[in-house]
């Protein structure tokens, strides 16, 4: 080849990729547009925090007033605005929404302190430093270790309930959703030094990866343990289809659970779940084209029975999860660091990313009750937040769009520019 077509070709390759990135680039700067139009008209209608935004009820907005898992997420929400825009505005109104949660600090009686509290006081000591905030979380941790159990080696989840079945009765119920709380706890032990947080938390991951997966690194919802042996007595669900289904956003969590795991401890054996959890993921028949999973990867399916009352004339459509999609995307952005084959979790998060700040996911301007995105699904078999917003597809869709801007990828290639 001539040196004249070999700098014809380089040429068109770059102006190629410049025009990827502009593509890329655009994308993510009319993601935190609306995004900013959003919630700057959520904050007017709901201006102290008091009543937190977490979904669209009846055609209205829906908060909660610090009783419930995800209040922590609507702050998140607006340090990630202020992490891309860094005006003092809004630095401002996350601090005011974070602080608002400070005495949850001591909450013992459910798991997700976590959720509640590293969404918000974790990114505000992230871009503030504030030392007092770290004593938070700190607290925060402490609070979570209070719900280990050393004879089931798990943190648990929920306090007594019964399965769908109404048989089943669950003393010691652990679900998916628990890994993302060991983030907190990773961070306690970094920030003190005592190494009581992360073992409660490696060991939490670990009987989680022994329990929790079926052999083609599906998850299960639920594990019930007998608190005085450790025994498992159920694997079930709770949001799911069925007890043997695999729900989208449990998958998602896993996935992001395990990556973090990883990233805090180097533990191979967090890597090859996290890696084995997102290719089940990746490579399932049922995952729809735009990569925006069903709410139940088997929802529907033969072989496939639920517990509570399903109607099939009602879900001829089976519902897709944003949510899930987005937690999934955030994963797959940080696992491609950590592995020689990122360049597929790469273009996975960015064909998610594509799909979701796409008009059949991003809302409008002035509408949506002015969350950001659509689709979501709460629980079905619980009957509620049926292809909704909700407040926690937001908030990881920001932090999935804030990683991808951060690293700079350019577009089908785990190459950083």
């Amino acid at each position: 080849m001539s040196k004249i077509g070999l700098f014809f070709i380089l040429l068109v390759s770059g102006c190629c990729l410049s025009c990827m990135e502009k593509k890329q680039g655009g994308m993510v700067e009319n993601a935190f547009s609306v995004a900013e139009r959003q919630l700057a008209a959520q904050l007017k209608a709901v201006p102290e925090p008091v009543a937190f935004p977490r979904t669209i009820r009846n055609g209205e907005l829906y908060t909660t007033k610090m009783n419930d898992w995800t209040e922590g997420f609507y702050p998140g929400c607006l340090w990630y605005i202020y992490e891309n825009n860094k005006d003092e505005s809004w630095k401002q109104s996350a601090l005011q929404w974070t602080e608002a949660l400070e005495p949850l600090k001591r909450l013992t009686n459910h798991h997700d302190i976590g959720f509640l509290m590293y969404c918000s006081f974790g990114n505000a000591y992230r871009l503030t430093g504030n030392e007092a905030y770290k004593n938070v979380l700190i607290e925060s941790a402490r609070s979570l270790c209070t719900r280990f159990n050393e004879k089931t080696g798990c943190i648990e989840s929920w306090n007594y309930r019964k399965a769908w079945n109404g048989k089943d009765e669950w003393f010691f119920p652990v679900i998916i959703d628990n890994m993302m709380n060991l983030e907190l706890l990773y961070f306690a032990t970094r920030v003190t030094g005592d190494s009581l947080f992360a073992k409660v938390a490696n060991k939490h991951a670990e009987t989680t990866a022994r329990n929790h997966f079926r052999d083609d690194y599906s998850s299960y919802h639920v594990v019930n343990y007998d608190e005085e042996t450790g025994e498992v007595l159920h694997r079930a669900t709770c949001q799911g289809f069925s007890d043997n289904s695999t729900w989208a956003r449990g998958q998602a969590w896993a996935i992001y659970g395990y990556t973090m795991a990883y990233r805090e401890t180097k533990k191979t054996d967090f890597l090859n779940m996290a890696v084995h959890i997102a290719d089940f993921w990746l490579n399932h028949p049922r995952l729809p084209e735009d990569g925006i999973p069903y709410w139940d990867f088997d929802a529907g399916q033969r072989g496939y029975v639920p517990d509570w009352n399903y109607d099939p004339q009602r879900f001829t459509i089976i519902p897709r999860d944003a949510s899930a999609a987005a937690i999934a995307a955030s994963a797959f952005l940080e696992l491609s660091e950590y592995v020689t084959e990122g360049k597929k979790y790469v273009e996975a998060a960015e064909h998610i990313l594509q799909s979701l700040s796409s008009s059949d996911y991003l809302a409008e301007p002035g509408t949506n009750c002015n969350f950001i995105l659509r689709h979501s699904v709460g629980s079905i078999p619980h009957g509620v937040e049926i292809d909704v917003p909700l407040v926690y597809a937001d908030y990881y869709y920001l932090e999935a769009l804030t990683r991808y801007k951060n690293k700079r990828y350019s577009i089908g290639s785990s190459r950083k520019i």
